[in-house]
């Protein structure tokens, strides 16, 4: 009963920490810090990075405006 209940733990802790592995934060040159879900994609035919912001909606930011790109 005991393993039961510590290999339920182990995988509640797994699925846990894999959807705290693709939050990311992008490091605006004016240091604003912008948290996101899932790592951001760079269009390199406009120069701009498209992410999700935490509540979910899609948005845009000039890759001249991105001083890093930090995973979480």
């Amino acid at each position: 009963m005991i393993a039961k209940f510590r290999l339920v733990a182990v995988l509640v802790a797994m699925v846990f920490l894999a959807g705290c592995a693709s939050e990311y934060i992008i490091s605006t040159k004016t240091g604003v810090m912008i948290p996101t879900q899932g790592k951001p994609s760079l269009d390199s035919k406009t120069g701009m990075y498209t992410y999700k912001d935490q509540e979910g909606r899609k948005a845009t930011i000039n890759k001249d405006e991105v001083n890093q790109i930090l995973e979480r």
